[in-house]
């Protein structure tokens, strides 16, 4: 295994040595080849998602497909100023001169993806690759097997094979790949793994990009309109593959005496969601292997948690559906609260006071992000201003993400680094420094031997003397010949 991860990345550094990823006309040609396939074989993937987590077709579309289409657009408007130098001032001391700051691909890089949204979570940072003139490695999650196969079998067919591949397999061949030296490692996943990728990584001083999780919390004030509240937050945490998704709202945080209103709401909203029976409906996505659903079914069957239900709580094991499950005051000690949720699980926390919330989100890890719901604006900018997240909305969910204005990533346990738009290009590029001069312009004064007049003039210099600056180009001190 280890000799094929060799051969796969000596091929690839081959072909990015030759240059073939550095032309403008190969990347814009790799990217509409992308939206080709998004476009020819949507069936495909809506089939390979609903294969692996019984994913809803319209959501398949909306939360994969159609932002999987929208990034490659993205990136054909944007990719010939992304690739242009950028100028910058020069500084006096180095007068006459020009600066500019070069983007460069960064080389051979290795993205290892996750089974949750397993097509838009692969293909993304790809073409963030591919835009910035990288040769690139896809290993798609072996857990979602029809989207791995899948992939193995479209990209040969629509990309240029010897600079963009795809490796299949699960924890030997992820491992395999991870002994290469790579120029980026980019990973989406859990923070197990992550120190693993960051261990491999640091042997070869390679870079990482770390999409992470965590415990994504929601603030729910009194003052909202409860019912658009409640429906956001119901899509934002069921209608998210059923709560697997990173930026799924973990844990809601509201009072004490707003808690009856706020699950009431719940009930009403998810029973018109998903029926009275949420198991055998067709919007919500399964939990994606037994896996998983052991683990869950584990947190709601410790006593202390389950006396806390107070809707939903059913389970199918033949189906791998969890109904949409809604907690109060569940122990803070419990395996539910301290460790990242990743379901259709959503406990509420409440607190006498609202304010009393971000004191609570900042005792623990910073989150991927954070959500707040209230009309008060002076809550909204004690949110903004003190709570640490990698990105945060107010008065809605998860929709940040549809942004590609807006960088996405993770801070501190939830991950480093950050992509979509043309933060997905900077991700993989190398921001050069360029300083350019002719040979005109000698100052004596920068040569030893250093005499107290020279050391008078490089001290006006460095302090931007324009009186210095013209001693200097005069060729003050006068060389002796």
């Amino acid at each position: 295994m280890a000799a094929s991860a060799a051969a796969v990345m000596e091929e690839l550094r081959g072909s990015f040595r030759e240059g073939r990823t550095r032309p403008a006309e190969w990347r814009t040609a790799q990217l509409r080849a992308l939206v080709r396939m998004i476009e020819e074989k949507e069936d495909d993937i809506s089939d390979a998602l609903h294969a692996d987590l019984a994913k809803p077709r319209m959501e398949a579309y909306l939360h994969e497909i159609s932002l999987a289409k929208g990034a490659c657009m993205f990136a054909l408007k944007g990719l010939k100023n992304w690739m242009k130098p950028d100028k910058v001032p020069s500084a006096i001391t180095t007068f006459p001169s020009t600066a500019q700051i070069v983007p460069e691909p960064l080389g051979v890089v290795l993205v290892i993806s996750a089974w949750n949204y397993p097509f838009l979570l692969s293909i993304e940072p790809v073409i963030g690759a591919i835009a910035a003139g990288n040769a690139v490695v896809l290993k798609p999650s072996e857990i979602a097997p029809a989207t791995s196969s899948l992939f193995a079998k479209l990209l040969p067919e629509y990309v240029d094979s010897s600079c963009i591949k795809v490796v299949e397999g699960g924890v030997t061949e992820t491992g395999a790949l991870l002994e290469q030296k790579w120029d980026k490692i980019f990973y989406t996943g859990n923070g197990n793994v992550a120190r693993v990728v960051l261990a491999a990584a640091a042997k070869h001083l390679t870079p990482v990009a770390l999409e992470l999780g965590g415990k994504c919390p929601v603030i729910v004030d009194s003052n909202v309109d409860l019912h658009v509240a409640a429906k956001r937050i119901a899509v934002g945490k069921w209608g998210c593959n059923n709560g697997q998704a990173c930026i799924a709202p973990d844990y809601i945080i509201t009072t004490k005496a707003f808690v009856t209103e706020l699950v009431d709401s719940l009930k009403r909203v998810l029973e018109r969601f998903y029926g009275e029976d949420p198991l055998q409906s067709a919007d919500l996505s399964r939990i994606v292997n037994i896996s998983h659903f052991g683990r869950l079914t584990k947190l709601i069957d410790d006593k202390e948690v389950a006396a806390k239900i107070q809707l939903g709580g059913q389970t199918d094991q033949e189906q791998l559906k969890i109904a949409p499950t809604v907690l109060v005051d569940v122990p803070l000690d419990t395996a539910l609260m301290t460790g990242e949720i990743f379901g259709p699980l959503l406990p509420i926390i409440t607190v006498d006071k609202i304010e009393e919330s971000i004191a609570h989100i900042n005792a623990g890890a910073k989150p991927l992000a954070a959500y707040l719901f209230t009309k008060d604006k002076k809550l909204q900018q004690d949110f903004v201003s003190n709570v640490s997240a990698g990105g945060m909305l107010v008065n809605d969910v998860a929709l940040h993400l549809t942004n590609p204005h807006l960088p996405f990533g993770g801070v501190g346990d939830s991950g480093t680094g950050s992509y979509h738009g043309k933060f997905s290009f900077d991700c993989f590029t190398h921001r050069k420094a360029v300083l350019i001069r002719g040979f005109g312009g000698e100052a004596n004064a920068r040569y030893p031997p250093y005499t107290a007049e020279k050391q008078r003039i490089l001290r006006g210099l460095i302090k931007g003397s324009f009186f210095a600056l013209i001693l200097a180009l005069l060729g003050f001190p006068r060389e002796k010949r």
